[in-house]
């Protein structure tokens, strides 16, 4: 189809370009360039017409897979299912929506994941028998547990793109971006519809495991919600999907060495169950011994525990303060004392709950003062607007000898409260996401600088860092130029084809066999 809208182009250009009456020798020279622009123009139209439906073709292959279900003691008459290899589309995937909405619960929970594939179920899911090894438990248990279900394989990437506004056409109500704290607080109606939708994240990178540990936390994510919605004794329909394909990843694990789904699964499961829990206990040295590989080199974060439980991480690659003495800067490189082999960083005066944490670092001579301290002071709270708990990094103190600088910093840095805040600088003088709290505070006298900052300061597990909410813009110097480059090739475009239609021929011709045209001066 491409191939032959390409030549019904080429022949429609090139029949403007020959039909019409023989111009005399000289308009023909003259229309020359006209001929030959158009004939590369279009041989440019065409390679591009190519290249577009080349690149259509191989986006549209993909596919996500689609679970729906109703809860327990609610049933909606059973859908016919596609045939094996097919793949839903955007208007099939809107009349399965609409025959569970029109006769089930109108109450919504769309768990969308930033990517998913089939072969995720069969690399985690614990087959030959395995349920113990398996990443969806919770999952599984819903759909047989519950009287009505539908399971969509293959569903084309535009569908599933679109099932927030398929669901919000059909419930006729705004989305609600939820998670689990802030469900438990609202309170849900059966004869009102509403639209739940809880983000989960997808592991990717060369770590196997780290996907599987993290589709097991989306897992759990799950089996929370679902149990907040069975103590409110609220029917509902939960959807579970995502917005890309996760293949991707899996066939870089296959291409490094790690083996299909299949001889994976084999190597795990076993088939004699003696040798069972002593592969099991190799995996996982195997898998220890590769973080700490690829954390050599890399100095631990500052950690502050409440108890037995960590509750604060902060890390940073540099980290540096500046007095202004006599009109010149004097800096202070803190990264020796607080991070590193040797260093211990004095945390007396930091405290944790759940809705403040602050973190204190102590120092000695730093800068002529004999005691020095570095504060981060951070809260979370729940925000009406998103619908969920977020944690901002309120202000970062400089306390020296008795006096205290205080920078705020809750406009720029900021976050869910389950992720962590990562930014590539944090500084107060170079495009400063920390300000002052006055013109006369101390702090102006004072320059702070965090390279590769990373702080989290709630809902810490396992001791390390959350998912990270990283501070970088949509719009980063690459994309500026390229827009701008762009647009400036469209400029010269335009002005090009502009002058060639101004080009106009001669309106009178000599003829060799007549008199010679005499042109007045005048003229």
């Amino acid at each position: 189809m491409a191939a032959s809208s390409l030549r019904s182009i080429t022949r429609l250009v090139r029949s403007d370009v020959r039909t019409g009456p023989p111009a005399p020798r000289d308009k023909m020279a003259s229309s020359r360039p006209l001929l030959l622009f158009s004939r590369s123009f279009a041989g440019s139209l065409c390679v591009f017409l190519g290249l577009l439906s080349v690149f259509v073709v191989g986006k549209c292959d993909e596919q996500v897979p689609l679970l729906l279900w109703t809860s327990e003691g609610t049933s909606v008459p059973s859908q016919t299912l596609p045939p094996a290899g097919h793949i839903v589309g955007q208007q099939q995937l809107a009349a399965y929506l609409e025959n569970v909405l029109n006769l089930g619960p109108r109450n919504v929970v769309l768990f969308l994941q930033d990517k998913l594939s089939i072969e995720d179920f069969t690399m985690y899911g614990g087959a030959f028998g395995n349920k113990q090894d398996s990443a969806f438990p919770n999952l599984e248990g819903m759909l047989l547990s519950s009287s009505s279900s539908l399971v969509l394989p293959a569903v084309s990437l535009p569908a599933s793109n679109a099932v927030i506004g398929l669901l919000q056409d059909q419930l006729e109500t705004s989305p609600l971006y939820m998670d689990p704290e802030t469900l438990s607080q609202l309170r849900l109606n059966a004869s009102s519809p509403a639209l739940l939708v809880f983000r989960l994240p997808y592991g990717g990178g060369s770590d196997l495991m780290s996907a599987k540990e993290i589709l097991s936390g989306n897992d759990e994510v799950v089996g929370q919600v679902l149990s907040i919605m069975k103590t409110q004794a609220v029917p509902y329909t939960a959807v579970y999907t995502a917005l890309r394909a996760s293949r991707d990843e899996l066939s870089q694990w296959t291409d490094a060495g790690v083996g299909g789904g299949r001889s994976l699964l084999q190597y795990r499961g076993g088939y004699k169950g003696k040798n069972r829990d002593k592969d099991r206990e190799g995996e996982k040295e195997m898998e220890r011994q590769k973080k700490l590989e690829e954390r050599k080199g890399v100095n631990a974060p500052v950690e502050f525990k409440e108890g037995e439980e960590t509750c604060i991480l902060m890390w940073a690659k540099g980290l540096s303060v500046s007095i202004l003495r006599s009109g010149q800067w004097e800096d202070h490189d803190l990264t020796g004392s607080t991070f590193g082999e040797g260093a211990n960083p004095k945390l007396h005066g930091s405290s944790c709950d759940k809705t403040r944490a602050k973190l204190v670092l102590n120092y000695e001579n730093v800068l002529a003062h004999r005691s020095f301290k570095l504060i981060f002071v951070m809260s979370q709270r729940h925000y009406q607007v998103s619908g969920r708990r977020w944690f901002t990094l309120d202000a970062v103190e400089l306390e020296y000898d008795g006096t205290k600088a205080i920078f705020n910093g809750s406009r720029n840095i900021y976050a869910p409260a389950e992720y962590s805040y990562r930014c590539q600088s944090v500084t107060n003088f170079r495009w400063p996401l920390l300000v002052p709290r006055s013109s006369k505070d101390p702090a102006n006298q004072w320059r702070v600088s965090f390279d590769d900052f990373q702080i989290q300061g709630f809902n810490v597990s396992k001791g390390d860092f959350s998912y990270a909410s990283d501070c970088a813009g949509f719009f980063s110097p690459g994309i500026w130029m390229g827009l701008m480059t762009t647009l400036l090739m469209v400029l010269v475009l335009t002005y090009g084809l502009h002058m060639i239609m101004q080009l106009h021929t001669m309106d009178r011709f000599d003829d060799p066999k007549g008199p010679a045209i005499s042109v007045p001066q005048n003229e």
